[in-house]
């Protein structure tokens, strides 16, 4: 997510903005349906979503950009039965900065499987579905207003953990045995664990090292297509913190691990490397 925008939960103070800012993304995103962003449906915005709802905003600059409504079907985590998104909708101006994606990978942190309709007029909210991973599960007729839509379905995101630590602005990577792609060492939580807790144990499995948890410190939160798992979504929460000075033994699921260059990086490691790697050059730890 960029350092300048948030998400955070709507606010009763967040109305106007947000009214107007669906008001006007809701004409652009369906210009075919008579009377969009006004009138009784932005009643029914005002006095019914944003009161019963679990609604979240993107805010950037102090200014909210993006509003968010979800109808949980169970508890935040991630790690039940999901949520259906009611409306997601990003002022004209702030579009393609991000705010939509995050919102969305916000939800799928919290509640993990998404579901969401859309106008099969919308073509350019089709096309931003698709390319986050949305599938078509099934197809009806609105009755409000006549016009087709297009259910679609994303699986929870896998969730996982990330170190980063560098050398001489070369980023530690590890291989599996069977394996000829690199990743962050980390993997995957157990039940129960924090995150912290399960990178802490994941460096003393791969790595043999000895990490506690609580000198890890959160980086960033990458979003980006799992390796080799048919599209699924990857939610990789990375950190920082831990010994400098290490001697890494492979664990025995570990075939090797190398420090990396922004170029070997790209070429040899998983996609989400890319992401990491803009982000250490960015920070000047790794050279552009």
């Amino acid at each position: 997510m960029s350092s300048e925008m948030i998400i955070r939960r709507y606010r009763p103070s967040d109305q106007d903005v947000v009214t107007d800012l669906w008001s006007r993304a809701a004409r652009q995103a369906h210009p075919f349906l008579d009377g969009e962003g006004a009138g009784e449906r932005a009643r029914l915005l005002r006095e019914v979503d944003l009161v019963r709802a679990e609604n979240w905003v993107a805010e950037r600059k102090g200014s909210v950009i993006g509003l968010l409504g979800l109808r949980a079907d169970g508890p935040e985590g991630g790690d039940g039965p999901g949520a259906e998104v009611d409306g997601l909708f990003v002022a004209p101006e702030a579009q393609g900065g991000g705010a939509g994606r995050e919102l969305l990978e916000h939800a799928a942190a919290l509640h993990g499987a998404l579901t969401l309709e859309v106008f099969e007029g919308n073509a350019r909210g089709r096309r931003f579905c698709a390319y986050l991973g949305f599938t078509e599960r099934g197809r009806r007729t609105d009755e409000e207003t006549g016009h087709p839509l297009i259910t679609l379905e994303r699986a929870a995101p896998l969730k996982s953990v990330g170190w980063l630590h560098l050398r001489e602005g070369r980023l530690l990577s590890v291989r599996t045995r069977g394996n000829d792609t690199f990743y962050l060492p980390g993997g995957k939580y157990e039940p129960g664990e924090t995150a912290r807790e399960a990178l802490s144990r994941e460096l003393g499995e791969e790595l043999g090292l000895v990490v506690p948890a609580e000198e890890l410190s959160e980086a960033c939160v990458i979003h980006d297509v799992a390796h080799g798992k048919n599209g699924r979504r990857l939610h990789m929460t990375c950190f920082t913190g831990g010994p400098q000075d290490i001697a890494p033994v492979p664990g025995r699921e570990i075939a090797e691990y190398a420090w990396f260059d922004r170029q070997e990086a790209r070429e040899r490691c998983a996609p989400a490397h890319a992401q990491v790697v803009d982000r250490l050059v960015a920070q000047g730890r790794m050279r552009g």
